[in-house]
């Protein structure tokens, strides 16, 4: 026998009310966090990887996150490399709220739905988490209809991708922990800015260019990450040759541009700093482990 023809879930004016109680609750008790949208540069077919990864927007929207006493996984691992930190959390979006501030139609988003990869940004703790799953249909269509996005998510671990954001929070990411050239230089020249990009020519015609994470005018120490050579081949930076930024110093009226430059006097040690952002925390084994007994494989004296 078919259901009652009088009586329907699917009324869109009861649809809608709902929705717009989720949505006020999700703006009562939810927080306010970034979500970074991920743009691929170069996809690895064969692997299915996307080695660099860029996230050039961040858009605020309020999510709720369903954990109440805590953070969910694994926690804090007391392992011989530190303190591990595998937090996870779900957070809850609704549709209309998502559509509305990081879908809009102005934006440079091709999806209808937030997609796995993808990175939030939580202010309250200062962490950033990836999108491993995102659950659709949960509730399940209450009143016909799926009001919201469930997000689940792992704290995201560091590899290098680039971060342009505009949200000094963010953008500091990738300057503190990127894997960096240091140049150091003659003069002081006429001022390099954070976040622009310089160039150098080499002999061979080989352009290098890299991102300016660290200027000091004190000594003349100016530091790159993002390092690469318009070849796509591995270079390094030459002393006794011109960087040159990419920022115009001059204004608009000027009859020719003037660009920001120095002699490299030599090329300093690389910094990989990649390794310090795997969501671990140096410790002091002295209070935590007991290093007195000097033949650990044996029987205690």
């Amino acid at each position: 026998m078919a259901t009652n023809p009088y009586f329907s879930q699917k009324v869109r004016a009861e649809q809608k009310l709902y929705e717009d109680i989720v949505i006020e609750s999700l703006k009562m008790y939810g927080q306010d966090v970034y979500y970074l949208p991920r743009e691929i540069v170069n996809e690895d077919r064969i692997l299915n990887e996307d080695v660099p990864s860029t996230f050039s927007n961040a858009y605020k929207v309020e999510m709720y996150i369903t954990n109440t006493d805590g953070f969910e996984g694994e926690g804090d691992l007391f392992t011989k490399f530190g303190v591990e930190i595998r937090d996870a959390a779900t957070f809850i979006v609704a549709r209309r709220r998502w559509s509305a501030t990081v879908a809009q139609f102005d934006n440079e988003i091709n999806s209808i739905r937030p997609r796995e990869g993808d990175l939030i940004w939580l202010p309250l703790s200062n962490s950033m988490f990836q999108i491993m799953h995102v659950e659709h249909e949960q509730p399940f269509y209450q009143i016909s209809n799926l009001p919201t996005y469930q997000l689940r998510c792992e704290l995201f671990e560091y590899n290098d991708e680039d971060f342009d954001t505009d949200i000094a929070a963010i953008d500091d990411i990738e300057r503190d922990y990127a894997y960096q050239y240091i140049l150091n230089l003659d003069s002081a020249g006429d001022g390099f800015t954070i976040g622009e990009t310089i160039n150098q020519t080499l002999s061979s015609g080989v352009v290098m260019s890299g991102e300016v994470s660290h200027w000091s005018d004190s000594d003349n120490v100016l530091k790159l990450i993002h390092v690469g050579a318009d070849d796509g081949k591995f270079h390094s930076f030459v002393p006794d040759l011109l960087v040159i930024g990419t920022t115009n110093l001059d204004s608009a009226d000027a009859p020719t541009p003037l660009y920001s430059k120095a002699t490299v006097a030599s090329v300093g040690e690389e910094v990989n700093q990649i390794s310090n952002n795997e969501q671990n925390t140096d410790f002091d084994g002295v209070d935590f482990l007991d290093f007195s007994e000097s033949n650990p494989f044996g029987d205690p004296s």
